[in-house]
């Protein structure tokens, strides 16, 4: 087998996946298959199978320690949450920055950090309070590179500290933290506030000086703060903190507190925990797959997950040499948590004609979670019973558990009794963004995004041709049923946007029962979604007994700050009309426009000139301040913008290579310590921005000159000026690699087109 066969020979997108992040250099599909599963037979035939795979790290990482590399094959972490003090708030900076240098995400609590105004002891008399100190960590995680991107960081904050209101409205600052998702601890005293519409007390005890702070707000409004923001820019997410610690295998193991949660969410862990991940693709376990006969294979799904268990339990035994910080060893060593998950559920449910989110959907989750739980349970124990249990397990305390008793049948039970656990945390549902691209199936609990994708091709004369690209579980669908238009397609297909939110809670909910870590959720919702609805789906999930969740609605602010694309149909283009390799030429009748921009190396000057009647950019000349960079770059660089505009390159997809430039570590410093660089994070993308910005002055200067002379302007050539509130649907936000259209699921931004991600 060759990775065609594997993929499909059509499925040039996962073959790229696996080629480009995968792949260790050119080793072929049998000797990666043999590298990540160790040399297990057994895990080799499901990988090839694709009913079973590792998470991201471990298949690009396993067995690459032996060619003296730094990896980890864990994907995520919780930092040991900081002290209330400069050293150590430094020195967990100084921890990020080396688990990032490994590959691994990470999670950071700030409860224990001084709220803004409480006295401190030095030069300073008072604390900046905690918030000011997410730039810090937001900073390393841009500066530390992982093989051509950036860490991935969780920042949460207990409901109960001062510094909350502050923290919720921090991301509506759209270039404050923007390396970092942010969520906040819920706790049931404050939900039942919120629902009695009763007071709540923030409070904070400083224990260097004893200094309390404290004030009572009105909890409904700090949720209607919490839903505002969300509606508007996808964050902070919700935790509800108290089911996260109470319904899990420790909930009653004295020893054990949850320190965190890893970047997506779905990994609550102890200070200096690890999890490594796996997914079982639920869709090829169904037999018999669109027809009245398609039935759910449990006894072969209960096998993949003894043997997933134990293949999981190697690599973290493998793994616990190569953590980046002792704390992270001894945690691992101490806990043994693994996170195995399911990724394909939108796929499986159409194959058996199920509708997602339906009662039937919701009862045979309840089954299938169950059969999960019991058996992943039960070959944890029979580990436990060859190879010992994990240290701190205490077979009482974990057997009193309500998620225990809940999840186990008799027979495992018994063989717990006897033999222990060699895991303390087995289950989790992880985003597998990536992952389930690459297979060509739905992403964890998520439902399938859409039907289908608008693609762009350009014909000879550069006319643009939009054409359908069916997600593969439908065009498999259509194929079979000889199906032509997809709005003949039965009722089982339902989407992330077209779902009601109480039915996709339900199905979180459903299997939140039978998981023991957490979820990643991204709930999906339309433009026309209210924050009331948004208070409404987060009490509901509240009730329902889920541990999380995140909204994004469609056209929200935080959409803007995907992408730099709008209107290409009304964009006026220079060369346009011209042949191939022609170019426009210009004279003096132009409008000029200057724009001084601050980098991180000093200052660069950027001129560009437009077309008087259309506002077409035509030339652009970039030169360095005193302090600048090269200038022969500059020049460069302004030579390549001017011949692509006069050669009928856009605007828009002149800046969108430049926004694809990357980061500069001088950038980013400056823009920390000194605050006063330019929009973006390196020279490229600050001239592209500059760019724009003039751009769009001249368009409004011709408008307005238009309408003063009581003519209308030509709006065949160009644009409205593009307003802050614009609507932004889910096809306008483009990925950087490809300028494709991205989806927003289970805390990830996905390229479907070339498997681009970033949980942002």
């Amino acid at each position: 087998m060759d990775e065609k066969e594997w993929l499909g020979e059509h499925n040039q997108l996962g073959i790229d996946i696996w080629k480009h992040k995968y792949c260790n250099n050119d080793e072929d599909f049998e000797h990666w298959v043999n590298r990540v599963s160790g040399h297990d037979a057994a895990v080799a035939a499901l990988i090839k199978e694709q009913k079973f795979l590792f998470g991201g790290r471990i298949l690009a990482n396993r067995g690459l320690e032996y060619e003296g590399k730094k990896i980890t094959l864990s994907n995520c972490y919780v930092m040991t949450p900081p002290e209330d003090n400069i050293e150590s708030i430094f020195d967990r900076a100084g921890k990020l920055a080396r688990t990032y240098s490994y590959g691994g995400g990470c999670g950071i609590d700030i409860s224990g950090l001084s709220p803004k105004g409480a006295r401190i002891n030095n030069a300073a008399k008072e604390t900046s309070g905690s918030i000011s100190f997410m730039t810090l960590y937001s900073l390393v995680t841009e500066l530390i590179g992982q093989n051509g991107r950036r860490g991935a960081l969780m920042i949460s904050i207990d409901c109960s500290h001062p510094d909350v209101l502050d923290f919720i409205r921090l991301k509506t600052d759209l270039n404050k933290v923007t390396k970092a998702n942010i969520s906040i601890r819920l706790s049931d005293e404050f939900m039942e506030a919120v629902q009695k519409k009763d007071q709540f007390r923030l409070r904070y005890t400083r224990k260097e000086t004893g200094q309390v702070v404290e004030s009572m707000v009105r909890a409904a409004d700090v949720f209607r703060l919490i839903a505002e923001t969300n509606w508007d820019y996808a964050e902070p997410g919700a935790l509800f903190w108290d089911r996260i610690r109470q319904w899990n295998l420790l909930a009653h193991t004295k020893e054990f507190a949850f320190a965190g949660v890893n970047p997506c969410a779905e990994e609550p862990l102890p200070a200096g925990g690890s999890c490594l991940l796996g997914s079982i693709n639920l869709a090829n376990f169904v037999n018999s797959p669109f027809s009245a006969e398609a039935v759910f294979d449990f006894p072969e799904f209960k096998r993949c997950v003894t043997v997933a268990v134990r293949a999981m339990n190697d690599v973290l035994d493998e793994g616990l040499p190569l953590h980046p910080l002792q704390e992270q060893r001894d945690s691992v060593k101490a806990w043994r948590q693994i996170g195995l998950g399911i990724m394909g559920l939108g796929d499986m449910l159409i194959k058996m004609g199920i509708t997602y989110g339906s009662e039937q959907a919701v009862a045979f989750c309840h089954d299938l979670g169950f059969a999960m739980a019991d058996t992943a349970i039960a070959a944890s124990a029979e580990l436990a019973g060859s190879q010992g249990s994990f240290a701190m397990c205490h077979v009482d305390e974990i057997m009193s558990t309500p998620y225990f008793k809940a999840n186990t049948t008799e027979q495992t039970a018994a063989l717990v009794r006897g033999n222990g656990l060699r895991n303390s945390q087995l289950l989790t549902i992880a985003p597998t963004g990536t992952l389930s691209t690459m297979l060509g199936i739905s992403g964890g609990i998520e439902p399938i995004y859409a039907n289908f994708y608008e693609r762009k091709t350009e014909s000879l004369h550069g006319t643009d041709v939009y054409y359908k690209v069916y997600t593969p579980i439908v065009e498999r669908y259509m194929k079979t049923y000889h199906i032509t238009d997809d709005s003949n397609l039965p009722e089982c297909f339902v989407t992330a946007l077209t779902l009601d939110y109480r039915e996709r809670v339900e199905m979180q909910a459903a299997w939140q029962q039978h998981i023991d870590a957490s979820i990643s959720s991204t709930v999906n919702v339309a433009n026309g979604f209210t924050v009331e609805d948004t208070e409404q789906l987060y009490l509901l999930a509240y009730e329902k007994g889920c541990k999380g969740l995140t909204i994004f609605r469609d056209g929200c602010k935080r959409a803007g700050i995907l992408t730099t694309h709008t209107d290409k149909k009304m964009v006026p283009i220079a060369g346009m009309g011209l042949e191939r390799g022609e170019i426009v030429s210009i004279d003096d009748n132009v409008i000029g426009k200057k724009r001084k921009l601050v980098t991180g190396c000093g200052s660069l000057h950027c001129i560009a000139f437009f077309d008087p009647e259309t506002g077409a950019l035509l030339e652009t000349y970039l030169s360095k301040g005193s302090t600048g960079g090269c200038n022969n770059f500059m020049i460069g660089l302004s030579r390549m913008i001017s011949i692509s505009s006069r050669a009928g390159i856009d605007i828009y997809t002149i800046v969108d290579q430049l926004n694809s430039t990357g980061n500069c570590p001088s950038y980013s410093v400056r823009r920390s310590t000194r605050g006063d660089t330019s929009k973006g994070a390196c020279c490229p993308m600050a001239v592209g921005n500059a760019l724009l910005d003039m751009y769009n002055e001249v368009q409004e200067e011709l408008r307005q000159s238009s309408a003063a002379a009581g003519g209308a302007p030509p709006l065949k050539k160009m644009p409205a000026k593009p307003k802050a509130d614009k609507k932004v649907t889910a096809e306008s936000i483009f990925c950087p690699q490809c300028g494709e259209p991205l989806v927003f699921e289970g805390g990830c931004n996905t390229c479907k087109n070339c498997g681009w991600s970033k949980c942002n």
